[in-house]
Formats: C-alpha cells, sequence, structure tokens
C-alpha cells in the first residue's frame, strides 16, 4: 500500500528517491520550483536537460508529460520533470493536470524510484487554484497507485500554510476522514 502525505517544506531538501519538477518546457530551469531545484541540483542537472532538449524533446516537453533525469547534488536519485498546464494561456483542462502527476508517477517507476516527493504542480505561475490542484493531485495519485502498484510514499511537499491547508483538505475529502484510510498523514517540521 502507498502512504500519501502533505508537508510543508523545501522539496529540495527531501531525502526520497524522486523529486517531481514542476518545469517548464523548455527544461532549462526557470522561477519557483523549477528555478530552486536547478539552484540546488547544480550545472549538472541543466546539462542532462540541455541534452535531453538535443535529443529527445527539440521542441520541449509537452504539457502533461514527464521524463527523468539525475539528481546532481541533491539528496535524492532523480528528478522527474513534468510542464503544468499553463491557465494563463488557456490551458484549463483538468485532464492536462492529472496527466502530470499520473506520467510523474509512471516515469517514477520506470526509473526504480519507490519514494516521491512531488510539488503543487500548476499551483503556482501557471495560475491553477491550489484547491483544484490539491483535488486533482489527490485524487489522480490514489487512482494511480490503487491500479498500479510499486510506490511506498508520495509526499506532497507544499511551500506555504495556504497550499498545506488545500491538500490537507483534499485528503480528508478524497481519502477519509482521520483514522479512516491509515495511510494518510500530514506532516508539519518540527519546530
Amino acid at each position: 500500500m502507498t502512504t500519501i502525505e502533505a508537508a510543508l517544506g523545501d522539496i529540495t531538501s527531501q531525502e526520497v528517491d524522486a523529486v517531481v519538477n514542476a518545469a517548464n518546457s523548455s527544461l532549462l530551469g526557470g522561477g519557483g520550483v523549477d528555478g530552486a531545484i536547478h539552484a540546488a541540483a547544480g550545472p549538472s542537472l541543466l546539462e542532462e536537460c540541455r541534452r535531453l532538449r538535443e535529443t529527445t524533446f527539440p521542441h520541449g516537453l509537452p504539457v502533461g508529460d514527464a521524463v527523468a533525469t539525475g539528481a546532481g547534488a541533491l539528496p535524492c536519485r532523480w528528478v522527474i520533470h513534468t510542464v503544468g498546464p499553463n491557465r494563463h494561456r488557456g490551458e484549463t483542462d483538468p485532464v492536462l493536470l492529472a496527466s502530470c502527476f499520473r506520467r510523474s508517477l509512471g516515469v517514477a517507476r520506470q526509473v526504480g524510484a519507490r519514494t516521491v516527493a512531488v510539488p503543487a504542480v500548476g499551483a503556482g505561475a501557471y495560475g491553477w487554484a491550489a484547491r483544484d490542484v490539491a483535488e486533482v493531485a489527490v485524487r489522480t495519485v490514489r487512482d494511480d497507485c490503487d491500479e498500479r502498484p510499486g510506490l511506498t510514499l508520495v509526499r506532497f511537499v507544499l511551500f506555504g500554510d495556504r497550499l498545506l491547508a488545500a491538500f490537507e483538505e483534499a485528503l480528508e475529502e478524497v481519502l477519509g476522514a482521520p483514522g479512516a484510510f491509515p495511510d494518510r498523514t500530514t506532516r508539519r517540521p518540527e519546530p
């Protein structure tokens, strides 16, 4: 069974097998989670992303898709890059948003990851409401893990109280009341 949890924290410091990067289609770094992951991973991540652009994704990684690279200096083994739909560009289909989470977990399984840290893809500069992202993410992860075993932990790592509250509410609604789903937890950093 997969433990699904939400935690307030820094995704770049997660000691898991893989972290998901809310990337842009260029794969060459950006702001928010993408910029933080690239900065913490160091130059080897950017070089690996450049090679992917030259060989596999010359037009960029498509929205809703995912691809893995090494993790550079991060404390994990892999970074799984996914491109969320940008509401500001009219990409408002929640199926595309769900695809980011589903494809990321699929790629995690392909590379051999069992524990994964996931940000709130789309909830930053791409304009999705925190509540919408949380609901889509939690439902998609639950359904995906029910259908395809292999992951032991999926941790939503959130950078603010507003996002954490949205994910806590979605965990409660989707996975049941506290205590009804033994593998649903919320973690806050120790004071």
